[in-house]
């Protein structure tokens, strides 16, 4: 869950602050000349970092002075795991600080790093080619912030990289295939203007969250995406602009937790493999062009406690899909083709779209026109089903 990866972040945080108090403990063992070295290079990328900050409301650089990085503001150090006798800076921590600037290539130079913390700033430009020297790094966390240019592969090479937030930049084109083949827990890339098709091959990959939400791409969702049901917890692509059928293949996501397909243009009905889904919580399928009968596998899913099947063509609701409300689940059916269900669509829309049914065994991806979703002017954030987990 989204909010497990937050508390994991936090808990990093936390071994920082435990190694810091064991740092200032045993620090006569250190071995001075080593961390010297270390921290030498650390104050010469801080203050090459420091100079190309325009604004720092919070004044959280203004400490940045002198050799004692660790000392800095947001600046954590801790012993280098090669070496216990060695002090280096492993942990920057800028989060919220409103901070106007960009990131210079001797940022290249901490490369004892193992998480980078800049969400909600104000950082812009591109990233830098030195991140890829950041052989160590586990948590990248650059969200709400004015980054820009093509999706910054850059980051494709940190070996040691497992969280990745790049949600709320300027990043745009078209998502690289090896982004879903590096051995990444959490991929968070909603609300860029990043276009084109979601990649066709997720090969190798190891996310449990992978949200792409608020984005500009086409296409369909393809069948490989079963390739991340050993791990896949969370997947959000709200308002991403895809069409065609809802492959059964997202049935084999056997660990879903959270499904949120919502504000898109999918059209068909709804495949009964999402009956297997045993873990999922919440099934988001809101604003879309779905036909058929809601399925009564889906309805009696054991973990199930929200489901949204408004604004799509649904003529039929199978067995206790009628009144899901008496199991407890927080349901949404209005404005479908219902009969005898309150606030549905008119007669005359709902023969109009339910008079051309979609074969998806003979419905072709390329083959949907690459039209603007009916429901584009979707919410620029996550929408907020009641009780549903935690997105972001």
């Amino acid at each position: 869950m989204a909010l497990s990866i937050t508390f994991h972040a936090l808990t990093s945080l936390l071994l920082f602050h435990v190694s810091l108090v064991s740092t200032a403990t045993h620090t006569p063992h250190h071995h001075a000349s080593h961390s010297s070295n270390h921290l030498q290079k650390a104050h010469r990328a801080l203050q090459a970092w420091k100079k190309v900050i325009y604004s720092d409301p919070k004044n959280l650089t203004g400490d940045w002075v002198g050799p004692s990085v660790c000392s800095y503001t947001g600046i954590f150090c801790a012993p280098s795991p090669s070496d216990p006798n060695t002090l280096v800076v492993a942990g920057i921590d800028l989060n919220h600080g409103d901070i106007a600037g960009f990131l210079p290539e001797p940022i290249g130079l901490l490369s004892d790093l193992a998480l980078i913390h800049l969400n909600s700033n104000r950082f812009c430009g591109i990233l830098p080619r030195s991140l890829s020297q950041l052989s160590l790094l586990y948590e990248l966390d650059l969200s709400n912030n004015r980054f820009v240019g093509p999706f910054p592969d850059v980051v494709l090479s940190l070996p040691s990289l497992k969280y990745l937030d790049l949600r709320y930049n300027e990043f745009e084109g078209p998502l690289p295939p090896k982004l879903f083949s590096n051995p990444l827990d959490a991929i968070f890339v909603n609300n860029n203007r990043l276009t084109s098709l979601i990649p066709r091959e997720f090969t190798g990959t190891t996310a449990s969250v992978v949200v792409f939400a608020n984005n500009d791409f086409s296409g369909c969702l393809p069948p490989t995406i079963s390739h991340f049901a050993d791990t896949l917890e969370e997947l959000l692509l709200i308002n991403s602009s895809l069409s065609g059928c809802l492959p059964p293949e997202v049935g084999y996501l056997y660990k879903l937790r959270v499904l949120d397909m919502s504000y898109n243009s999918l059209v068909g009905p709804v495949p009964y493999s999402l009956a297997g889904l045993g873990h999922l919580e919440l099934l988001n399928l809101d604003h879309n062009m779905f036909t058929g009968a809601v399925p009564l596998g889906v309805c009696v899913l054991p973990s199930l406690q929200n489901l949204t099947v408004s604004d799509n063509y649904f003529s039929e609701e199978e067995g206790i899909c009628r009144n899901l409300t008496s199991r407890g689940i927080v349901f949404d059916d209005s404005n479908n083709c219902l009969p005898d269900k309150p606030h549905q669509r008119s007669h005359k829309v709902c023969e109009d779209v339910l008079d051309h049914p979609v074969d998806c065994y003979d419905h072709e991806c390329s083959a949907v026109a690459p039209q603007a979703s009916p429901f584009a002017a979707g919410p620029s954030l996550a929408p907020a089903p009641a009780p549903a987990p935690a997105y972001t």
